[in-house]
């Protein structure tokens, strides 16, 4: 079986706090290490009320230091709004003090809203313009250097970079550069059939990668019984809800029904938007998870699980495991 990852938001749920959530996210990366998920990433996100790990290097070292083999990661930092060289230094510093577990995902989107986008860095639509541009001066950083500055830290450590995005043009870039790259198909699934292919037409083989390599998004839901994972899932409904009718609230509780929350318009939406998801109990997620991998045949999954209840989020990484281990039967 391909190996399973972990992508986390460090979600901030309503009733808790961000430090609770930044906890929380430490606790599912030592339950991640424990049972033996390939990679922990965190996503770059600003501004929303939901999600704590805009400082996403920061958060890293914290959960770095509380495990000590799980690969570790950005999923991803967002190019367009920092410098390359302090992505360099963060990433470098994270690679010296936690060598051979840090990866460096890179996305071109900002985010966030393109008011918060300026204020991260002032002129984001030249940023998104030059993103092939930042990515290999990035690349140059993290190895002898970029006319004539060298990255201390960052210099020589050689992160791995990975390419992710949700369209046909960053599949296009990974392909170009010869890098991995990861779609978002948790969130964006229209163009991941297309991007798959594009980039496994067009990949030219680089140092770091001789072959195409790919990684795919789902969201999962796992619990004990299918009715307890719809009755979860419900959460992330609401918040895909919330996201279009532009409320900036913390991650929700679980509703008994959506049926007077979401309108006809917004529940085919996000119906739409999460077809990948995988809801139910070990059994159900079992049979989708694998008609998805064999049809995506990607070389490894991640799994954003978007559960407001920390013990059945942890609950949720535990049960995936264990159809990780019966779909490798």
């Amino acid at each position: 079986m391909i190996p399973f990852s972990i992508l986390d938001l460090a979600p901030v749920v309503e009733g808790r706090s961000v430090s609770d959530s930044l906890v929380m996210s430490r606790e599912m990366a030592i339950a991640a290490e424990q049972h033996n998920y390939h990679r922990f990433w965190l996503a770059e996100h600003h501004g929303m009320a939901g999600v704590a790990s805009s400082a996403t290097s920061v958060v890293l070292s914290y959960l770095a230091g509380a495990t000590s083999t799980i690969r570790l990661g950005s999923g991803g930092i967002m190019l367009p709004n920092h410098s390359p060289l302090v992505i360099a230094e963060q990433f470098g510093t994270l690679a010296e003090l936690y060598p051979n577990r840090i990866d460096l995902g890179l996305g071109r989107a900002p985010g966030t809203d393109m008011q918060t986008a300026r204020a991260l860095r002032r002129h984001i639509e030249a940023s998104v313009d030059r993103y092939p541009d930042d990515v290999l001066e990035l690349q140059a950083f993290l190895a002898n250097g970029a006319n004539g500055v060298i990255a201390v830290p960052g210099h020589n450590t050689k992160v791995p970079l990975w390419m992710l995005g949700s369209s046909l043009y960053s599949a296009q870039v990974a392909a170009e550069f010869g890098l991995p790259y990861s779609f978002a198909s948790h969130f964006a699934p229209d163009q991941l059939m297309d991007a798959l292919a594009l980039y496994r037409h067009k990949f030219k083989p680089s140092k770091q990668c001789e072959k195409p390599h790919t990684m795919a998004g789902i969201m999962a839901v796992v619990a004990d019984t299918d009715d307890e994972a719809k009755y979860l899932f419900t959460s992330v409904q609401q918040q895909f809800v919330n996201l279009r009718r532009n409320r900036n609230v913390p991650f929700p509780r679980p509703v008994d029904s959506m049926d007077s929350v979401w309108s006809p318009s917004e529940q085919h939406m996000v119906e739409h938007m999460l077809q990948y998801a995988v809801v139910g109990s070990k059994k159900s997620v079992e049979f989708k998870l694998s008609r998805f991998i064999e049809r995506t045949e990607i070389d490894e999954l991640i799994v954003s699980m978007p559960i407001h209840d920390s013990l059945a989020r942890l609950n949720a990484l535990s049960l995936m495991a264990e159809v990780r281990d019966n779909l490798s039967k």
